[in-house]
């Protein structure tokens, strides 16, 4: 097993988790099989119970982990299947030590850092690198570690020393150091300086770690002055001083690694020379400059509750941005906060409450993702009732599906104070309720979580139809609450269909508007599973209803209409306000936007 370590300085958000996953791609290109691992060094035992304003979208694997976003990027990029182990926490490090100790594993020693927990982490990583995910039996050729956040942070402290050890331990043709780092211009000089690059090597050197590459990034290309001083101050080959500058498009950034022969450099690192042939970037490139040329615009109004935050829904965007590209269509998102929508803000902020509607109003299409909590909660049932009366596509994901049930209890039935349990307990007319193997006491992990299986029960409905006609579809999961099965016979006396529902028939996972152009609902989460060339089934439905393509897409036998790209390689794009992508954490590139919650 050869091991790529990935690692940051200067400044965090520099977009390591781009960089692992282009990394990972041109290596898969060079004909290697790849996996990745990302260690986070928070307490918290996996991001399940962290704020998406804190940390981002949590990001949900088939084995039902709740892990960082940095994992969704290698899934996409490389079209690979992660476990929950594939994400290390300094939490899950110390409670494994801590339950040894209590099991009397470290009978008479006195368990310290060094080595108990060092070792932890290194028993960890080999355990992981060995485990297939790409549908094959033996392990990968070469594993990509991100070690998250920035050199020189407390926090990070026991994983590079572990990571020290590592390095020796493995050989030096085993492993190599990918640094990425910061070369800043600063406006009144006009130059690229490569002082804070410099001492962050140096402290990366005081730690017992030397790095094989360079990663800069920067505005623009490194210049050859610049990568020369660098070479020269931080010991690395000037072959070996890559620049990763501002690009239209994030799927480039494996372009831009090629075309700067940065695989050789790897290669060479890690004895492989002769072993891997040159990157085959065909579909990639194919994709990349399509993406750049689409100018016929679709609009979809995303309409949440974190919007001041567009990382809480990264893989949203991404699958948003997936379907647009396979419609030709260049993708603009307007950013709705929900509780803009309301009643009470028409009264508090009239000019919040008119820009709101206005986009709503001004959309293509409707999305209604997932949340947790009351706040904006009326407002998505407003949006709801919008999209169904004045038959605009919509799709409701997880509480955006059951929102969608309870306008339709409210407006249809008649129940006018129809609602969740989870914001009304004492409803009198519960349409959805919390699920019984839940808990009310421990948040952490206590969902239905990870891939399930969802029976279609109409074979002629949309949703049928956009998985390709297939009797069933496993898709990933992350909820506490449910429609409540007592009530879906009166919903679908009314007109309401509840196209796909799991093993047992009474949990509902798909419903339907027959009578409405485009009126989705589902309770699991297809963002996840959505890849470049490979986009959701039901988002490509949204976005093909809302460019007058989905006729066609469904008489051609929906995601089967897609299979013209494959993801062999992949990528994804964003442009903000016309101006060219950074490689920030999750960077948004190729989503024009309104400007709400864009985040860099």
């Amino acid at each position: 097993m050869k091991y790529v370590l990935v690692t940051g300085g200067v400044v965090s958000g520099l977009g390591k988790g781009v960089t692992a996953s282009s990394i990972g791609l041109i290596l898969k290109a060079c004909g290697l099989r790849v996996t990745s691992i990302k260690i986070d060094p928070y307490l918290n035992t996996d991001a399940g119970t962290m704020s998406p304003f804190e940390h981002g979208e949590v990001f949900v694997l088939d084995d039902g982990g709740e892990v960082d976003l940095d994992l969704g990027n290698y899934e996409r990029f490389l079209d690979i299947k992660l476990t929950r182990d594939n994400n290390i926490t300094t939490g899950k490090i110390y409670q494994s030590v801590i339950d040894k100790e209590r099991k009397g594993d470290y009978l008479g020693k006195t368990v310290q850092v060094v080595p108990h927990i060092t070792d932890a982490i290194q028993e960890w990583i080999e355990r992981v690198a060995v485990i297939p995910v790409d549908g094959e039996d033996s392990p990968a050729d070469v594993c990509v570690i991100e070690l998250g956040g920035t050199i020189g942070d407390i926090e990070s402290m026991p994983f590079i020393e572990a990571l020290g050890q590592f390095s020796y331990r493995v050989g030096a043709g085993n492993f190599c150091l990918i640094h990425v780092s910061l070369v800043p211009v600063l406006n009144v000089v006009g130059e690229q300086k490569t002082k804070p690059t410099q001492h962050s090597v140096r402290g990366l050197r005081s730690l017992g770690l030397a790095p094989n590459i360079l990663a800069c990034r920067s505005t623009m290309g490194l210049d050859d002055n610049v990568k020369e001083k660098l070479s020269r101050f931080c010991h690395v080959p000037i072959d070996n001083i890559i620049s990763l500058h501002d690009v239209s498009n994030i799927w480039r950034v494996p372009l831009i690694l090629r075309d700067q022969k940065a695989h050789e450099s790897i290669l060479r690192v890690l004895n492989l020379k002769g072993v891997a042939r040159e990157p085959v970037f065909g579909e990639w490139t194919s994709r990349t400059e399509l993406c750049d040329r689409l100018h016929e615009p679709v609009r979809v109004a995303m309409v949440g509750k974190y919007t001041g935050l567009s990382d809480s829904y990264l893989s949203v965007l991404k699958a948003l941005l997936h379907s647009s590209v396979a419609c030709r269509r260049k993708l603009f998102v307007d950013w709705v906060p929900a509780s803009d929508l309301e009643d009470e803000t028409a009264i508090e902020n009239p000019e919040n409450y008119r820009t709101a509607w206005n986009l709503l109003k001004g959309a293509d299409a409707i999305l209604v993702p997932g949340g947790f909590g009351d706040r904006g909660v009326e407002g998505k049932i407003l949006a709801a009732k919008y999209a169904r009366e004045n038959r605009i596509p919509f799709l409701g994901i997880c509480l955006g599906m059951q929102i969608a049930v309870i306008d339709y209890a409210r407006s249809i039935l008649g129940l006018q104070h129809a609602n969740s349990t989870e914001f009304d307990p004492n409803t009198q007319n519960p349409c959805v309720i919390f699920m019984p193997e839940g808990s009310k006491t421990h948040m952490g992990g206590t969902m239905r979580l990870g891939s399930r299986r969802t029976y279609f029960q109409v074979k002629d409905s949309k949703s049928a139809k956009l998985y390709g006609n297939r009797s069933f579809v496993d898709e990933r999961h992350r909820h506490r609450y449910e429609v409540n099965p007592d009530m879906v016979q009166q919903f679908e006396d009314a007109g309401l269909s509840f196209t796909g529902k799991d093993k047992s028939g009474r949990r509902m996972e798909i419903v339907e508007l027959p009578s409405h152009p485009y009126f989705i609902g589902v309770q699991f989460h297809p963002e996840f599973k959505s890849r470049p060339g490979k986009p959701s089934a039901v988002f490509l439905g949204l976005i093909a209803a809302a460019c007058g393509q989905l006729e066609s897409l469904l008489k051609k036998g929906g995601v089967a209409m897609n299979r013209g790209f494959s993801n062999g390689t992949s990528g994804e794009k964003l442009h903000r306000n016309g101006n060219a992508t950074n490689l920030s954490n999750g960077s948004l590139d190729g989503i024009y936007s309104n400007g709400n919650g864009i985040h860099v």
